[in-house]
C-alpha cells in the first residue's frame, strides 16, 4: 500500500510538470498546444533540438525550472522502481535462505504434508504446542503464506524421495500426510517409511479401504477425517449428554482441560511407587485415567491405586497445561 501511494505521488507530481511547462511555454513564447508540448517533452528529457519561440529572460528562467523539477521527479522514479524491485527479491532471497538454514538444523521434528483444510489445523495445533516441524506444500500460494507467517515450507510434492530428503526425513520424529488423496497418501508413508523406520507416521485416509493400504504402506495409524464427523454427528443425537460432558471437561469456561501422556523417566521419583504413594492428583490437580506400560501397546484404563509405576510407563492425565508441565517436571521427562 505505501508503495502504491508512493507511485501515484510520483505520476501525480510528474503529470503536473508536465502541464504547468505547457501552459508556461504557451504564455512565455507565444505558442500553440502541440509546440508548447514539444519545448516540454525536449526540455524535459533534455534531448536539447532548436526551440520554437525566442527564449526571452522569464523563459530561460522557467525552463531551468522545467529542467531540475523533472529530472528530479523522472530519477527519484526511477531509483524507487529499481530499490523496490532490489529490495524484494533481496528480501525473498534473505527469507529463504534463512528457511533453508533453519530446516537444515532441525533434528527429531516432525513432517506435515500437505497444508490444506486438515494440514491447516494440524499446523495450528504444532504451534500451539511449540513443536518443531516443517510444511511440505506444492501449491505455490499456501506455501507462500505459510512462510510469510513464519513457517518453515518446503515447495515440492510429498511423494519425491528429493523432497522428504530435504525435508531430513532421516532426522524425523513422526510424519503426518494429509494429501488430498488416498494415492499420494499411501505413496508418501511408503516412502517416507523406507528412509526412516523409526518414524512414527499417521495418514489421512478418505476411501474405505484405504486405513489397510496405508498400514500395509507403514502407517503406525490413519485417521478418516468424514468417519470421525460422521460418528461426532451421529453421537450428538443419540448421546447428547455424554458428548456435552466430553465438551465440558475439555473446555471448561475459560480454563482448557487437555488429555496428555507423560512418560516416566528412570531417575524420576515415581518409579517402584504406587499411584497411591505418588499422590498425583494430590500434588498436581492431574486426574491419571489410563496407564500404557514400557513396550505394551494396550492402554489401562481407570488404573487400581496400588498400580506399580516403573520407568518407561507412559500416563494419560487430564488437566492444565500448567499441571501437566508440573507432572513432566516430577516425571523426568523435561
Amino acid at each position: 500500500m505505501e508503495n502504491k501511494r508512493k507511485f501515484i505521488f510520483i505520476i501525480a507530481t510528474f503529470t503536473i510538470i508536465i502541464v504547468v511547462a505547457v501552459i508556461g511555454y504557451m504564455q512565455l513564447l507565444d505558442v500553440g498546444f502541440i509546440d508548447a508540448l514539444y519545448m516540454t517533452a525536449i526540455t524535459i528529457s533534455t534531448v536539447g533540438y532548436g526551440e520554437v519561440g525566442e527564449m526571452v529572460a522569464p523563459a530561460k528562467i522557467f525552463t531551468i525550472f522545467i529542467i531540475f523539477s523533472g529530472l528530479g521527479v523522472a530519477g527519484y522514479g526511477f531509483t524507487s522502481l529499481v530499490a523496490l524491485f532490489f529490495e524484494g527479491e533481496l528480501k525473498d532471497a534473505w527469507r529463504r535462505k534463512k528457511m533453508e538454514n533453519k530446516i537444515a538444523e532441525l533434528n527429531d521434528h516432525y513432517i506435515v504434508c500437505g497444508a490444506g483444510e486438515i494440514g491447516h489445523t494440524v499446523i495450528k495445533q504444532f504451534i500451539e504446542n511449540g513443536l518443531s516441524f516443517v510444511v511440505i506444500e506444492k501449491n505455490h500460494r499456501r506455501a507462500s503464506e505459510l512462510r510469510h507467517e513464519g513457517v518453515l515450507t518446503i515447495i515440492g510434492d510429498a511423494t519425491s524421495e528429493d523432497v522428504l530428503e530435504s525435508a531430513h526425513i532421516t532426522k524425523a520424529k513422526g510424519l503426518i500426510s494429509t494429501l488430498s488423496n488416498d494415492a499420494d497418501n499411501v505413496f508418501t508413508v511408503l516412502t517416507a517409511r523406507q528412509m526412516n523406520s523409526e518414524a512414527y507416521i499417521v495418514s489421512k485416509a478418505i476411501a474405505k479401504n484405504a486405513h489397510n493400504k496405508l498400514k500395509k504402506a507403514g502407517a503406525d495409524n490413519t485417521i478418516s477425517p468424514n468417519e470421525i464427523g460422521g460418528r461426532r454427528m451421529a453421537a450428538l443425537i443419540i448421546r447428547p449428554s455424554v458428548i456435552s460432558f466430553l465438551d465440558v471437561i475439555t473446555q471448561a469456561g475459560d480454563v482448557t482441560l487437555d488429555l496428555e501422556e507423560v512418560k516416566i523417566c528412570a531417575k524420576s521419583e515415581f518409579v517402584g511407587k504406587t499411584l497411591m504413594e505418588a499422590k498425583i492428583p494430590e500434588q498436581t490437580g492431574l486426574i491419571v485415567l489410563a496407564i500404557k506400560r514400557k513396550g505394551d501397546t494396550r492402554l489401562r484404563f481407570n488404573p487400581s491405586s496400588n498400580e506399580i509405576l516403573k520407568d518407561g510407563d507412559t500416563m494419560v492425565v487430564l488437566g492444565r497445561e500448567d499441571q501437566v508441565d508440573r507432572l513432566r517436571g516430577m516425571a523426568c521427562e523435561i
